[in-house]
């Protein structure tokens, strides 16, 4: 048994190193790794000198800017709220014995 186990981690050392010495190297793609990622961020800048533009933006003011800044945060501490979707269209409509008439009826009020 621990002779059969050894054969067979010597012989799946033996395939890999023969895999390994098949494999073929790409030096074109190597060369030419990454260039498709700057072709599109190129593409994608409107204007690449921009950071050197020493001009402010005209159009907002500083309090509506800080107000929006301010929303902006404010947005990700406090999640929306969900309405429950469970009773959407329940006891709305008025009619059979579920609507919303039957529960005001018993409690008394309408």
């Amino acid at each position: 048994m621990h002779t059969f186990i050894l054969k067979t981690i010597l012989s799946a050392l033996i395939a890999s190193a023969a895999m390994a010495g098949c494999a073929t190297r790409t030096p074109v793609l190597d060369e030419h790794f990454g260039e498709a990622v700057n072709a599109a961020k190129a593409q994608q800048t409107i204007n690449p000198d921009a950071s050197m533009n020493t001009d402010p933006v005209a159009g907002v003011g500083g309090q509506a800017a800080d107000a929006a800044v301010d929303r902006y945060h404010k947005s990700f501490t406090q999640p929306p709220i969900t309405p429950n979707i469970f009773n959407i269209g329940i006891g709305s409509s008025g009619s059979g014995a579920g609507g919303s008439n039957a529960g005001n009826a018993a409690s008394g009020t309408r």
